[in-house]
């Protein structure tokens, strides 16, 4: 029996020019509901452009997105952006203390965060509610990012999106945050659609794979295509990943 998926946020035939330069180069494809899907590929792949298109930072030059079945062009900004969590490779801490920073969002809907609250958001991160009045600029950088994750998930986004959020970190505490990002995405079925450079990472996490390089999907599929393409510039990228 064909297993079936339900779309999460979907590409029509999107491109993106900046001063005539493509960036993007119409792209199709759909990024499945629950979901883990990893965006790999060589710098200036575009990937970073495409995953801050998922929640309209950037917007396409042509083509159309959609966000359950909807286009994003009908969906107000900052109530997508509710839906639709994103983290940085480096994680954008505020100067104060660690409950100020994870009750950022609130604060900038001026909403109140509560202490019991955010204590509940740093457990899911895997953070001692001892910290919780400590200050950001204090903490470790596996730390951060896992404050940066906590704060994301202040608003209860279905989908996360995360660019490279491990690769400046030691293996022990990138495995720490492989793990949780695993927890949330099947604890509460959120979708996440994670960038990295680390083709065993992508293997290891992904339900999915997206293979881009110069603005190009090349190709997607189930993460075993990072093992079993036939592409011959799909193989040539990952052989050069793997000679390094």
């Amino acid at each position: 029996m064909k297993e079936t998926f339900t779309s999460a946020i979907h590409f029509e035939n999107v491109s993106y020019q900046v001063n005539q330069m493509s960036i993007l180069d119409n792209i199709s494809g759909t990024f499945y509901k629950g979901k883990i899907t990893t965006l790999v590929g060589p710098s200036g792949a575009g990937k970073t452009t495409l995953l801050k298109m998922c929640n309209a930072l950037i917007s396409p030059t042509s083509g159309e997105i959609f966000i359950d079945s909807t286009s994003i062009l009908s969906m107000e900004p900052t109530a997508l952006r509710k839906n639709i969590g994103i983290v940085l490779q480096n994680a954008p801490i505020i100067r104060g203390t660690v409950f100020e920073n994870i009750a950022l969002p609130f604060t900038l809907q001026q909403k109140k965060l509560t202490e019991n609250e955010a204590i509940l958001f740093l457990e899911v991160a895997g953070i001692d509610h001892t910290f919780l009045y400590r200050q950001a600029e204090d903490l470790s950088g596996g730390q951060k990012q896992k404050l940066s994750i906590a704060r994301s998930l202040v608003n209860k986004p279905k989908i996360l999106l995360l660019d490279e959020i491990t690769s400046a970190l030691d293996p022990t505490s990138a495995s720490e945050i492989e793990q949780l990002i695993f927890r949330i995405n099947k604890e509460s079925q959120v979708t996440i659609i994670w960038i990295t450079h680390n083709i065993e990472q992508a293997k290891r996490i992904g339900d999915f794979t997206w293979i881009m390089m110069e603005g190009q999907l090349l190709e997607s599929g189930k993460s075993n295509i990072l093992s079993t393409s036939r592409n011959e510039q799909v193989q040539h990228f990952l052989n050069g990943v793997h000679a390094k």
